[in-house]
């Protein structure tokens, strides 16, 4: 292996503390510099930094260190800038990088300004968000940036190359780099770590004033310990921090102060519903910070990783289960819990990263939810009219259920609104909702061809209307259905084919009247939900894939409890059955107004057919893994009508047919459906899902009778709809195990 060439020659680095100190160290270490030299006012500090082999030279003064330079590091506290650029502007040379490490930028740059003015320099602001509360050279730790994000700020005009030579540099230290404007970065580290070092400043200096001080800091708890840590952070760094930053700061101070004091009035006027929402809220938006901090409301751990599925062939799949929750219901049920007067409770919770983005959504509207814990969720409902306006964009994911709902409910509210989600969403079709939402009198404004981010204008009056779809599609049935619970009259939707009933079924368990006369579903505006007990069936489109395991892998027995049974969503078993599957219908009953039964079924030997085309939107989210049903049938099947299906989390069509082909099976695509001859042998080989998870799902299915391993690839929103799949198939049978790419 051919050693990279040092992204850098000669690196400066003025001011030897905790941060210049780790930099220089991690240079040394990894090679990213052939030469490093620093100044510092401590002459003490320069020489044990030389005896620890942190630095190659220690300059008499800055000039010394920057003459030669070609990359010059500002390490000193931020009110001491100035002063040091202008003993570096005499000895930098013209082609020089100068850079810096402090906490605050829009200082930085005007100091740069007021010393340079307008010389042609390159200027590359940056911030390694890492440290310690240890401070001095001491301190220094070539492994400090490992894992943690740098932030650079550069202007528009920057020089590319020397931009990315700066990145390699950081990189080569183990850190993640990220971009942003000087202002961004400066209000977002207002919020994400001034004010917390701001409020461990002040309440550790309170508690030490009180007379009992010493019991305070004897008796504190861990937590306590964990958050007043970084008090004991360097003073005069952070006095010149906020000093230097004072606007960003001020701002969110001031809003912080303003919430204190709303909680400080809840507990007086013990207003537990208020100390509730705040505290839920918190505890959610902790959970997942990470996500907070880009911007976006919601997201396991699951979503940040690239996973891949590994799978060997198996045999038979056994046991007694019971899948997930219905996600359409699980979504549908916050979404009229928190519209509803009063308290709803909901058991059974699909705690996938669709549902709880929903969750979160409803959360950063107002919503006091308590819970998911272990599918258990209490919505303290706020009425039609009770939704208040989010501080920001609604993160919705992965789900284009949720987008396509919130759509509907968002399109009469007072206040403004715009829901985003993540790569995947954001090019899938939303125009489908937001034209006939307009013919109702919203106003909504969609990126290029229709598609995410929606942004929904408030105050508009909308008015009923009747809407002949012309695709069949729940998503967007529901969505006109919940926009007419705000409408002027009557609103009414007519379906060219059965669709998922969810929506009317459940708007009726809240006490609000849905008409049903043929294929039109109507509603009149402006009634009131009353909260209710939802128990949430498993979740019919999860369990397809047992559904076919067991019927494709020899010997097979298994049992799938609590399943839901609404006749819109059965397609897949009258599909399966007619392919001659061996399916029984067990203990069938009604919870919450949804039908439910368990399901047993066993090895059958299945048969390829020609699929009804009135089936078609009854199995619509199921095909991927009944394609693979079709491929161990005898004989042909046929998907016709199908179209839908290209413009799911993926174009299921080719991508199945594509994966299928990766494993020696031969498919014929047509524009709305596939042929697919049975009896073909799949074989071992790699498949691409393209993050859809029923992709990633129903290959895991076909490893059961696959002749070799199969690998697939971009798996982690499997997370989305089925969280606890890998233990779950493993544990009837399916040889799966999850890895990171």
């Amino acid at each position: 292996m051919v050693d990279q060439p040092a992204p850098f020659r000669r690196v400066a680095i003025i001011g030897l503390g905790l941060i210049g100190g780790s930099l220089g160290s991690a240079i040394r270490k990894h090679r990213l510099a052939q030469h490093v030299v620093a100044a510092d006012q401590r002459a003490d500090e320069l020489a044990l930094g030389l005896k620890l082999g942190i630095i190659d030279e220690a300059a008499e003064s800055v000039a010394a260190a920057v003459t030669g330079a070609d990359l010059v590091v500002i390490a000193v506290p931020v009110r001491a800038t100035e002063q040091v650029l202008r003993e570096v502007k005499p000895a930098l040379g013209k082609d020089a990088l100068l850079t810096d490490v402090g906490s605050t930028k829009a200082s930085f740059v005007d100091s740069v300004r007021q010393v340079f003015g307008q010389a042609p320099i390159t200027v590359i602001p940056g911030h390694p968000i890492a440290g310690s509360e240890k401070s001095g050279v001491t301190a220094a730790n070539p492994d400090l940036f490992v894992g943690h994000k740098v932030i650079l700020t550069p202007p528009d005009s920057v020089d590319e190359p020397q931009l990315s030579r700066l990145r390699a540099l950081w990189e080569g230290c183990g850190a993640n780099v990220l971009t942003m404007s000087v202002a961004h970065h400066d209000d977002v580290l207002a919020a994400t770590s001034h004010l917390p070092h701001l409020i461990a400043f002040s309440l550790v200096d309170t508690l030490a004033g009180e007379d009992e001080n010493l019991e305070i800091f004897r008796y504190a708890a861990g937590g306590f310990r964990d958050f007043t840590r970084i008090a004991a952070s360097d003073p005069v760094m952070w006095h010149d921090i906020f000093l230097s930053n004072q606007q960003a700061v001020l701002r969110v101070v001031d809003h912080f102060a303003r919430d204190l004091d709303q909680l400080r009035n809840a507990i007086a006027n013990q207003d537990s519903a208020m100390l509730l929402r705040v505290f839920s809220r918190a505890k959610a938006a902790r959970d997942h910070f990470s996500k907070m901090l880009s911007g976006q409301a919601y997201v396991t751990t699951m979503s940040q990783k690239k996973l891949k599925f590994r799978l060997q062939p198996g045999s038979c799949v056994t046991g007694d289960i019971r899948v997930p929750g219905d996600k359409s219901i699980s979504h549908r049920s916050i979404m009229l819990g928190a519209l509803a007067d009063g308290e709803t409770q909901i058991e059974g919770f699909l705690e996938g990263e669709d549902s709880l983005a929903t969750l979160q959504a409803f959360r950063d509207m107002g919503v006091t939810i308590e819970g998911p814990d272990n599918g258990r969720v209490r919505i303290h409902g706020v009425g039609i009219d009770g939704l208040q306006a989010p501080r920001g964009p609604l993160y919705l994911g992965n789900s284009g259920t949720a987008m396509r709902l919130f759509s509907g409910l968002l399109a009469a509210q007072p206040f403004d609104s715009e829901l985003v989600g993540d790569a995947s969403l954001s090019g899938r079709p939303m125009g489908r909702v937001a034209e006939p939402l307009r013919l109702m009198g919203a106003v909504i404004d969609t990126a290029e061809g229709g598609r995410p981010p929606l942004r929904i204008q408030g105050g508009r009056v909308i008015k009923g209307i009747h809407y002949d779809m012309p695709v069949a599609s729940a998503q967007v049935k529901s969505c006109l259905l919940l926009a007419g619970l705000y409408a002027d009259g009557v609103t009414s939707v007519t379906e060219p084919a059965p669709t998922r009933d969810h929506t009317e079924r459940m708007l009726a368990g809240f006490g609000y009247e849905v008409e049903r006369e043929g294929a039109t579903a109507s509603l009149t505006g402006g009634g009131r939900l009353t909260g209710t007990s939802i128990d949430v069936p498993a979740d019919i489109s999860s369990a397809a894939f047992f559904l076919v395991a067991g019927s494709i892998a020899p010997d097979s027995d298994l049992v799938l409890r609590h399943v839901g049974m609404n006749p819109t969503r059965v397609g897949v078993i009258n599909i399966l059955r007619l392919m001659g599957a061996n399916i029984e219908v067990l203990d069938e009953r009604e919870v919450g107004g949804e039908p439910v039964a368990d399901l047993r079924v066993r090895s059958a030997k299945l048969k390829g057919i020609d699929i009804p085309v009135a089936q078609v939107p009854l199995a619509i989210d199921e095909f991927p893994v009944l394609f693979i049903a079709a491929t161990c049938a005898s004989g042909e099947t046929v998907l016709r009508g199908a179209e839908e299906l290209r413009v799911k989390e993926s174009d299921r069509i080719q991508v199945m047919a594509d994966g299928l082909a990766n494993l020696g099976v031969n498919t014929t695509v047509t524009e709305d459906g596939i042929v697919i001859a049975g009896g073909q042998i799949i074989g071992g080989g790699q498949v691409d899902s393209h993050g859809d998870h029923r992709i990633a799902m129903a290959f895991s299915v076909a490893s059961l009778v696959a002749t070799d391993d199969i690998e697939v690839t971009d798996c982690a929103n499997v997370a989305t709809s089925f969280p606890g799949f890998v233990e779950l198939a493993r544990s009837v049978g399916i040889k799966v195990t999850a890895a990171g790419e």
